[in-house]
């Protein structure tokens, strides 16, 4: 019987979990959307963990052990190791490759790369929270502060470790466009922008602010990948893990057959 490479797959949307499985990660990106009436039908965020990492808090040897082919011959795609609490005890140097699935099963594989952006300060960004938190927030701090803030400086909307992502987003124009409007028009979706735009302005006015929530409910279900800015972070505290998204003219002749689906 053929063995398989056993891995490591932490799923960060649209669920945080830790499997373990014998397909390669676009097998698994592919089984996960469109292979199975089980699973999830839909964008899926998932990044693969060093093999060799443990954490008592899993029971990875146990479920490794009981990763093993079926008797056809065929491997064993998925064996969940914990469905909860996952990225809170996943050290972030155990993280690999990130891959962004589209609902058809197209896959993008990002390396991760240092953040090395120098940031004006002050700019209201638009944050959108994967996981374990899943609030659409505006804040005046960058993606660096704003990693730190929500795992080490508030109890009451942070978390120990989190992943999120930022939003193209132009706030000036926005607020423009809007000015005097009846019917206000937001470019991010199941948002409420006539709430967007009182905070946003709040923000600007009230520097002592730093977040304001905009909704509790996750927008990346129904969000285009292409709404995507810069990329995605895993923080804790001032450790900070980034996958940028390659610039468009990349994903339009380098991966277009993943591109295609991802708008």
């Amino acid at each position: 019987m053929e063995k398989y490479e056993k891995h490591l797959y932490m799923i960060v949307f649209p669920v945080n979990a830790l499997v373990a499985s014998e397909l390669k990660p676009v097998e698994f990106a592919q089984h996960y959307t469109i292979g199975s009436t089980k699973h999830f039908r839909g964008k899926v965020i998932f990044v693969e963990i060093d093999i060799n990492f443990r954490n008592p808090y899993f029971e990875i040897d146990r479920y490794l052990a009981e990763t093993v082919a079926h008797p056809n011959g065929t491997p064993k795609k998925t064996k969940f190791i914990s469905s909860y609490s996952v990225l809170e005890h996943v050290d972030l140097k155990a993280l690999k490759n990130l891959y962004l699935v589209t609902a058809n099963g197209k896959t993008l594989e990002i390396e991760s790369k240092p953040y090395t952006a120098v940031n004006e300060p002050g700019l209201v960004r638009i944050y959108q929270e994967i996981t374990p938190l899943s609030n659409l927030v505006a804040s005046t701090l960058d993606q660096r502060a704003f990693g730190k803030y929500i795992t080490t400086e508030t109890k009451s909307k942070g978390a120990p470790k989190i992943c999120f992502t930022q939003y193209e987003f132009f706030v000036d124009e926005f607020l423009e466009m809007n000015k005097n409007r009846e019917m206000m028009y937001s470019p991010i979706p199941e948002n409420n922008p006539t709430r967007l735009f009182e905070y946003i302005s709040e923000l600007k006015k009230n520097l002592n602010k730093k977040t304001k929530t905009l909704n509790l409910n996750t927008t990346l279900s129904v969000a285009s990948y292409a709404l995507i800015r810069h990329g995605f972070w895993f923080a804790s505290g001032s450790e900070l893990v980034f996958y940028p998204m390659p610039p468009i003219d990349q994903l339009e002749n380098q991966y277009y057959d993943w591109w295609k689906f991802a708008q």
